[in-house]
């Protein structure tokens, strides 16, 4: 790794200075690639050689956990009652087993001398009782177990149902400002994080507390000379284990971060590599992996290197207290004063006495890492919302009006409309008629910063049926206009009005039930061709999805894979091309039949051919309804009815296709420089 805190050269006019720059940058760029690999890497739960993640707001984020599990009181409770019992019983089996020992004993001194035998009745007893207790303890043990998962799953559950839900209400601007990595990790990592830690941190908790009082409870009633002699010996090893721990700390955040980059890297370069290839840098990026690779390898052993004298250490303080007691217990035992059992009852809870400590060590690391993917949840939960409903209806006449919609619905479909499918249902739901497609711009203002402006004073008139198309230079805010005019974001100032009726004033699912949409970046789903076009219109048959794709042009390529219109597409439909999934997804707005279509660059992945395909089908699939067409190959909107120049914002030039390059302008120059070869000929 390159040092980025040397110094700097003096800069200078010659080659020096310019591979000196691109060494600058060049360590620049690995800096902001490892905090990006830091921000994204994942978050593991504790453990001995894992960085814990502490949350920003402790008593805060841990006090909205706690309400959060509020309708799980009861069985929290039970469980603390379970839990407490279990340790109970299985704390008192030491005490109950040296009785059996001190019997044994006594029986032998008794048969030497003469004056007895060994009453094997007596420890058979005992020996059933202990065998009782732990029955009992694993018996306890098994229920809370059994109840403490299931509220932590069910909390899990609830959570990642609660974000799924929440997804579905967020802004757009939400996703557009924010790496996807970010929220899957908090559905994926931070919910299973929080389940496995409440699955086992509010136990462990119990159940070392439990033990621990218990433990020093039973040793003081055996003898309180040994309970001093084993408790002193506590300090002193957490003293250690905590010099070793703070040494050790700074190599496994090293570890960390070089682990965190090295995934970071091999991703990349594996995902790269054809480019790699292609500008001949293997040796460029074996060097920085081998770099990191170094880096890892160094923080790795010293890390494990020094966490691994732990465990000795502790060892032999842990044989110094054995020795102590063995040593006090024999004394005392030659005295009278406790009996053999007690000896070998009280080294049982000297070996005990570590296993809580230990725990409550483990678990203040899990709840600290618990409550920090909990405060991550919950910062996601507590996001703002998009509001569905429109503009100054609340939520109490939203639900008025749909119940009158249903009620009316209900009489008119009798039985057979209450049978229907939940998705057939819920898409009709938001489409109480079609709109003719009418569509008004009012002098639109909008920016999505309220600073910075993008369309400054936009005004446009569209006719039912008619093909608008939106083109200009990149930035200009074509695409902008779309989202506005889907309410993926409200304008500033100003107005859209779809057949008179101010967008505002439409709820936003019932306002995007009347769009078609078809997107330069397609997106598909893991599932059947069918089903991906189907997802266009969840109703229909498979004739009218087959018709659509005759329509698109996208048939006969369905035809000839196997499984034909069965075929599953993987997970990010690698098993067809590029321009074949564009194809499917102009196929399953064919099957939408909307009112009002939105292309966005639809044929910028085909060839020329297909396009000329696609334009005729689309031209069939445009015909009476309201079009708009963002384009940058100029030649797909020639025949549109009005043509939109937007340049910086503004409508600079409007009018056909004709009129435009009649008037010599900025279209013409746009249209010119695409096809200045053509024009020459």
């Amino acid at each position: 790794m390159q040092n980025k805190y040397r110094k700097n050269k003096p800069s200078g006019f010659g080659r020096g200075s310019e591979e000196e720059a691109a060494k600058r940058a060049k360590e620049q760029q690995l800096e902001e690639f490892r905090k990006r690999q830091r921000a994204s890497a994942p978050k593991h739960g504790p453990g001995r050689n894992q960085v814990v993640e502490k949350p920003k707001d402790f008593r805060g984020s841990f006090g909205k956990l706690l309400r959060y599990m509020g309708r799980y009181k009861a069985a929290v409770f039970a469980v603390m009652i379970f839990a407490a019992a279990s340790t109970v019983f299985n704390v008192f089996g030491p005490k109950i087993m040296g009785h059996a020992t001190t019997e044994l004993a006594q029986g032998l001194m008794r048969k030497v001398q003469g004056t007895g035998g060994i009453d094997f009745g007596k420890i058979g007893r005992i020996l059933l009782w202990t065998l009782g207790l732990y029955l009992a303890s694993a018996v306890f043990s098994l229920v809370q177990g059994w109840i403490m998962t299931t509220v932590s799953q069910k909390v899990a559950y609830r959570m990642r149902r609660e974000i799924a839900e929440k997804i579905d209400r967020m802004p757009m601007k939400y996703f557009e400002s924010r790496p996807y990595g970010d929220v899957l990790s908090r559905i994926t990592n931070d919910v299973d994080t929080l389940g496995t830690g409440l699955n086992q941190s509010i136990t462990m908790i119990i159940t070392s507390i439990a033990t621990l009082v218990g433990v020093v409870v039973m040793m003081l009633t055996i003898s309180p000379v040994m309970t001093l002699i084993a408790v002193v010996v506590i300090p002193v090893s957490g003293v250690l284990v905590a010099f070793i721990v703070k040494k050790s700390q700074k190599y496994f955040m090293r570890q960390q971060e070089s682990l965190g980059m090295i995934n970071g890297q091999i991703e990349e370069d594996f995902s790269g590599q054809l480019v790699i290839k292609a500008f001949n840098r293997e040796n460029v990026v074996l060097s920085e992996f081998g770099k990191t690779n170094n880096d890892l390898y160094d923080s790795a052993w010293k890390s494990q290197c020094i966490s691994g004298v732990m465990m000795p250490v502790m060892n032999f303080i842990s044989y110094l207290g054995y020795a102590g007691v063995a040593i006090s217990g024999g004394m005392l035992s030659i005295r009278g004063v406790i009996g053999v059992g007690d000896i070998q009852a009280f080294i049982q809870y000297v070996g005990n006495i570590k296993q809580p400590l230990a725990q409550m060590a483990q678990v203040l690391n899990q709840v600290q890492s618990m409550t920090a993917a909990a405060e991550r949840v919950f910062e996601f939960l507590d996001e703002e919302e998009e509001t569905q409903l429109p503009a100054g209806q609340n939520a109490a006449e939203a639900q008025e009006n749909e119940s009158v919609e249903n009620t009316s619905q209900t009489s008119v479909q009798g039985a057979e409309g209450q049978t229907a499918g939940r998705n057939e249902r819920a898409e009709q739901a938001v489409l109480p008629g079609r709109v003719s497609g009418k569509v008004d711009f009012d002098h639109v203002r909008f920016g999505y910063n309220p600073d910075q402006i993008i369309i400054h004073d936009f005004t446009a008139h569209v006719e039912p049926g008619q093909k608008i198309a939106i083109v200009g230079p990149t930035g200009a805010g074509k695409t902008t206009i779309v989202k506005l005019l889907m309410r993926f974001y409200d304008v500033n100032s100003g107005s859209i009005s779809l057949d008179g009726r101010d967008i505002r004033r439409f709820d936003r699912h019932e306002l995007r039930a009347h769009f078609a949409m078809v997107l330069q970046d397609t997106w598909l789903f893991s599932g059947t061709i069918r089903e991906n076009i189907r997802y266009g219109r969840l109703n229909a048959t498979d004739e009218e999805v087959e018709a659509a794709a005759k329509a698109a042009y996208v048939d006969h390529f369905i035809r000839t894979l196997p499984g034909g219109y069965d075929l599953v597409l993987n997970e990010d439909a690698t098993n067809v091309s590029q321009g074949q999934k564009q194809l499917l997804t102009i196929a399953r707005a064919m099957l939408a039949d909307r009112s009002v279509l939105i292309l966005d660059e639809a044929t910028s992945s085909v060839d020329t051919r297909t396009e000329q395909l696609i334009q005729s089908a689309m031209d069939r699939l445009m015909k009476g309804r309201t079009s708009f067409v963002i384009a940058h190959r100029l030649s797909t909107i020639r025949n549109a009815d009005l043509i939109l120049v937007l340049n910086h914002g503004d409508i600079v030039e409007q009018g056909t296709h004709e009129e435009l390059l009649a008037k010599q302008g900025f279209y013409a120059d746009l249209y010119n420089s695409q096809f200045a070869q053509a024009a020459e000929a």
